[in-house]
């Protein structure tokens, strides 16, 4: 007989008992995951899709997650890498041709979600009140934007953010200054024009 429990599936270790009742503490996130996830995504069916990518990624490495550390910090850090691999994904996809449609019907398209209604991130940009900074926010640089809208809205401190977007904490303040200063740039241009 086989030194591996039964039910185990060959070549991995056994289910820990333990692990799974821990993991289970990360699900008490799900709802700020997801409301971070449709910021981040603007759709909520890709809001839903990284939250399970982000659990189904924090469950395969969760024995790499250190007791008594921030567990919302770590699965944030998680749903960001996985959020900026799939942007680095799609724009190595090469484009579709679209023939007979026009550029009012893409943006109508986009504007709406599955459901037929605009997500609620959307609105809530449309109701701030320059729409230029929301035009220059959508414009930044995906590590720009994602590093001003995690200080900025979220409140995340420098350390934070150094670990939900994987990097030195020196290149989190270097991507808030250049983000920061590129957003400026950005809403002084019609200024100028």
């Amino acid at each position: 007989m086989s030194t591996q429990a039964a039910g185990a599936a060959p070549g991995r270790p056994r289910p820990d008992k333990r692990a799974d009742d821990r993991f289970a503490e990360a699900l008490a996130y799900t709802r700020q995951l997801h409301a971070t996830a449709a910021r981040m995504t603007r759709n909520p069916a890709d809001a839903e899709d990284l939250v399970q990518e982000t659990y189904t990624r924090a469950y395969a490495s969760f024995h790499q997650f250190s007791e008594g550390t921030n567990l919302r910090a770590w699965l944030n850090r998680i749903m960001t890498n996985a959020f900026i691999s799939g942007y680095r994904k799609r724009l190595r996809e090469p484009a579709l041709p679209t023939p007979g449609l026009e550029d009012w019907q893409l943006a109508r398209v986009q504007s709406h979600t599955s459901s037929g209604m605009r997500s609620a991130e959307d609105l809530a940009l449309d109701h701030m009140p320059d729409a230029s900074l929301t035009a220059a926010l959508r414009r930044l640089p995906e590590e720009f934007r994602i590093a001003v809208y995690l200080a900025d809205v979220e409140g995340f401190g420098y350390r934070e953010i150094a670990a939900l977007m994987g990097c030195p904490v020196g290149t989190v303040m270097s991507r808030l200054h250049r983000g920061r200063g590129r957003l400026r740039e950005l809403l002084l241009q019609p200024a100028a024009g």
